[in-house]
């Protein structure tokens, strides 16, 4: 079985975004594409829920509905280790900066140059090649959350022992979420996108179902709430 390579690319200008659309064809297995950042996290939430991931994330800075950067530190919270490459005709200090802590394996500066772009995207697959085995397995077995509860990711259902929870739609959608992201912190944002599909949500909606959640669990509870940051199952 060959390695499927994948990558996302997010660009609010369409000749931009036809260009390295059609560059990304040539060299990557997959490619999706989003016109701004809100889409382009939406759909990385989306290949998510499946158990799919991208290589990388190439993405613009200076969009609409939510910037490039700011996508990208959303994303990072998600998944530290997903990779990106910057497309951008600025040199703002300020986005450099906010990207050194991001895992930014390169930068494309506008006007695009076709030759640079082919050498960078040729030693992006390679590298990405060479860095995972072709038989990626995920693993399906019911995760150990603690000494008193087990999730089943197949069935999405809860386990007291053998003893299944009770959960209703959102319950399981929420708790769904955060088993994904275990060790992870879960912002308000994540949270709503997630169970509501709509990040407007009000923030005691949230937490009227994450206390649901907290009081069915309360015999050995792995809920954890950070002040300011949103919640995580450690």
């Amino acid at each position: 079985m060959n390695r499927i390579t994948r990558v996302l690319l997010v660009e609010d200008e369409e000749d931009a975004r036809e260009i390295l659309g059609f560059y990304l064809d040539t060299i990557f297995d997959e490619v999706e594409v989003a016109s701004n950042g809100q889409e382009g996290f939406d759909k990385f939430l989306e290949y998510s829920k499946q158990n799919k991931y991208f290589d990388v994330i190439v993405t613009d800075i200076k969009m609409p509905d939510k910037d490039g950067l700011t996508m990208l530190e959303e994303i990072t919270e998600i998944n530290e280790e997903q990779k990106f490459i910057i497309v951008s005709a600025f040199k703002d200090e300020e986005y450099l900066f906010r990207s050194i802590n991001l895992n930014v394996i390169s930068y494309f500066v506008k006007p695009l140059v076709v030759e640079n772009i082919m050498q960078i995207l040729k030693k992006v697959k390679n590298s990405i090649i060479e860095a995972k085995p072709a038989n990626i397995v995920i693993d399906e077995k019911p995760i150990k959350i603690n000494e008193t509860y087990t999730y089943d990711k197949v069935k999405k259902l809860l386990y007291d022992h053998k003893e299944i929870v009770g959960l209703s739609k959102k319950e399981t959608l929420l708790l769904d979420a955060m088993i994904l992201r275990k060790g992870s912190i879960n912002s308000n944002e994540i949270l709503k996108k997630e169970v509501w599909n709509d990040i407007n949500t009000s923030d005691a909606t949230l937490r009227t179902v994450i206390k649901r959640v907290k009081d069915k669990i309360s015999k050995n509870d792995f809920i954890v709430s950070k002040k300011g940051l949103g919640y995580i199952i450690e």
